[in-house]
């Protein structure tokens, strides 16, 4: 009965040890807004580039790398009011459409066994579902362990997005006629760092 017993404690000691010594495999993260951003460029007028950024984002990261990152399209930042507010009406819809949203799987073996303050390059394929389209999309990200708690994914280089793809063209097109301009890229380079504490 006492040996049993033992047993049964060395086992969970074992159990304890693991768990302590491996605290991200057991981790659910969730995405930190203040220390996240998402940031687009547009170009008008041919050579005129604009930065800009969503300042609303929420996500979760389970211990399998399942990814979800939802954009509060509402939430765009241009720095011009007026035009924050017809990308809202125009471009967006965001009375029918509020969120974009980004779907993966990450490679949670990789991150798991990097050091604090170690980094890794990451390949992730997912869908990018803006409005009623959803299409795939494979990008490098880099991976920072920060702390135990604590990752940072941003992506590696720019990703360039085209607003024809997922049917923002007659939205773009009417931002165009509004501000009275000659042309509006529909190619759009987006770059993020996301934050997330587990």
């Amino acid at each position: 009965m006492i040996q049993t017993k033992l047993l049964l404690v060395m086992r969970l000691l074992i159990v304890l040890t693991t768990v302590t010594a491996t605290p991200n495999l057991l981790a659910h993260w969730t995405l930190n807004n203040d220390f996240s951003q998402l940031s687009f460029v547009t170009v008008k007028a041919g050579s005129v580039g604009e930065v800009h950024k969503f300042k609303s984002l929420t996500g979760t990261l389970t211990d399998k790398g399942a990814l979800s990152v939802n954009i509060q399209l509402a939430s765009v930042d241009t720095l011009i009011p007026i035009r924050d507010e017809r990308m809202q009406e125009f471009l967006f819809e965001t009375s029918l459409f509020p969120t974009a949203t980004f779907t993966a799987s990450l490679d949670m073996e990789g991150i798991n066994q990097l050091q604090v303050g170690a980094s890794s390059v990451l390949e992730v394929t997912g869908v990018l579902a803006i409005k009623e389209t959803e299409l795939p999309l494979t990008i490098q990200v880099v991976a920072t362990q920060f702390e135990s708690r604590r990752v940072l994914v941003n992506s590696l280089q720019p990703i360039i997005v085209n607003a024809d793809a997922f049917g923002l063209s007659q939205g773009v097109e009417k931002l165009r006629e509004l501000a009275g301009l000659p042309s509006i890229s529909p190619a759009v380079p987006i770059s993020f760092f996301l934050t997330f504490n587990g």
